[in-house]
């Protein structure tokens, strides 16, 4: 790395740092918390009604179903977070870290839920008859024409944190990874993915909704089967494991191997963080793919939309965290993708990276898709519906060089942007709980009877 990218990368991590502070940490854990105490811990003791919606079938108006609508939503969070995102979080918080994401994922169920709820209750439609809406909808809608500065800054925020945390990020992680386990030119590869991504998003909401039906389900289900067995081959070690994350995140972790040690602010602070990351609860992206759900009730969709979170953290990041931690692999020094690959290595050998590399490439392409919905909806809503076609054609180049440019540098700046485009989200989800509050209540009431 040359002077000039020394200086920027010194300063996108020493930001990075500043926003994902205490007081940012507070603001989205405090708001997760807030909402689920106001709805008395109702999306917590609803998951089982929310997993009956999703295979009850969709009624009422919408563009996707709503089934869909949650496939596309876990296409864009289910990604890099899930296997470089929670190993990342281990090798510097240490496996105090799980529990904090863990925490974190059970607040951010009822953000998910508020955020659905609200997109749902403020969509429009556009000129082509497709539902619309999301955090900039319900900024602009919810909270009147004072606000609408608010809903533009989440807007422009949210298009360029795609280019960071849904494509950069992502094209790099997938090139890295399959140049180091098979010797594939980045280049090539990242040619590769502009090609098959350009394939589904220049088709719209709908083909990337069926891209995504068909992949997530598959592809989350046979990872979650590599890493029950490693768990299963690790089975003796497994209650040890569970003491050392609960002791670890409230007294931080000793030195070992090669692991350095971590404080317990490095646990808190990067077990939110990346859990954030990998969910995305309290950002505002998720919500604009439920927006256009097929649905009669923003809460039957908001139930939908929270189980979300409950299996992209509270599941897929709970089974590689802990391949880690049993395998003790997070002692070898190793960070990222290369620190799951070495836990799933320790049950199937030499054949552990190339899961681990097949899943990350696999997770990572329907994150393209995800993201670029997220992106598109923003540009469209600060440019109108002319800017849609130049923002697709610009997130099919960006691939290409986000796959060689440099990680440390992609990871910071998404860290950033994620920041950015979380606070106006946060804002209006906190001035809009009693809504959210109120519409809970009519509909489950209804529901009764």
């Amino acid at each position: 790395m040359n002077q000039p990218q020394q200086v920027l990368a010194d300063l996108l991590s020493q930001t990075s740092s500043i926003v994902w502070g205490p007081a940012m940490l507070l603001l989205i854990g405090g708001t997760g918390l807030w909402l689920t105490l106001r709805l008395g811990l109702m999306p917590l003791r609803r998951l089982g009604f929310g997993f009956r919606q999703l295979f009850s079938g969709s009624r009422g108006e919408g563009t996707i179903a709503g089934y869909a609508a949650l496939a596309t939503a876990m296409a864009a969070t289910v990604g890099t977070g899930n296997i470089a995102g929670v190993a990342t979080a281990i090798y510097m918080g240490g496996p105090g870290a799980l529990v904090w994401m863990w925490l974190i994922a059970l607040v951010g169920i009822t953000t998910k839920y508020s955020e659905a709820v609200l997109a749902v209750h403020f969509r429009q439609q556009d000129s082509h008859g497709q539902f619309i809406g999301g955090p900039m909808y319900y900024i602009r809608n919810g909270l009147g024409p004072r606000f609408r500065w608010l809903a533009t800054l989440f807007a422009l925020f949210g298009m360029l944190a795609g280019f960071g945390i849904g494509n950069g990020v992502q094209a790099h992680s997938v090139a890295d990874g399959l140049h180091d386990t098979f010797g594939l030119d980045t280049t090539i590869t990242g040619l590769v993915m502009a090609v098959m991504v350009a394939l589904v998003i220049l088709g719209g909401i709908k083909r990337i909704a069926h891209v995504a039906t068909a992949l997530v389900p598959l592809m989350a289900v046979a990872y979650l089967l590599c890493g029950l067995i490693v768990l299963a081959d690790h089975a003796a070690a497994l209650p040890a494991a569970l003491a050392r994350c609960f002791s670890d995140a409230f007294t931080g972790s000793a030195a070992g191997g090669g692991f350095a040690g971590a404080t317990v602010w490095a646990a808190i602070r990067f077990g939110i963080a990346r859990g954030i990351f990998s969910n995305e609860a309290g950002l505002g992206s998720t919500p604009i793919a439920h927006a256009s759900a097929t649905t009669d009730h923003p809460c039957r969709q908001g139930s939908i939309a929270m189980l979300g979170t409950f299996i992209d953290t509270i599941i897929i990041c709970s089974v590689t965290g802990l391949a880690i931690v049993v395998t003790g692999a997070f002692e070898s020094g190793q960070s990222g993708a290369p620190l799951s690959a070495l836990a799933f290595s320790a049950t199937f050998g030499s054949a552990g990276q190339t899961i681990v590399v097949i899943g990350l490439a696999i997770f990572a392409f329907t994150t393209l898709l995800g993201w670029s919905l997220y992106g598109e909806r923003c540009a469209q809503y600060l440019f109108g519906e002319r800017a849609v076609l130049p923002f697709r054609l610009c997130w099919i180049l960006m691939v290409p060089i986000g796959a060689v440019s440099s990680l440390s540098l992609i990871w910071d700046l998404a860290d950033i942007l994620n920041a950015l485009m979380a606070v106006p989200n946060l804002i209006a989800l906190l001035i809009l709980s009693p809504l959210v509050a109120k519409l809970t209540k009519e509909f489950f009431a209804r529901e009764k009877a």
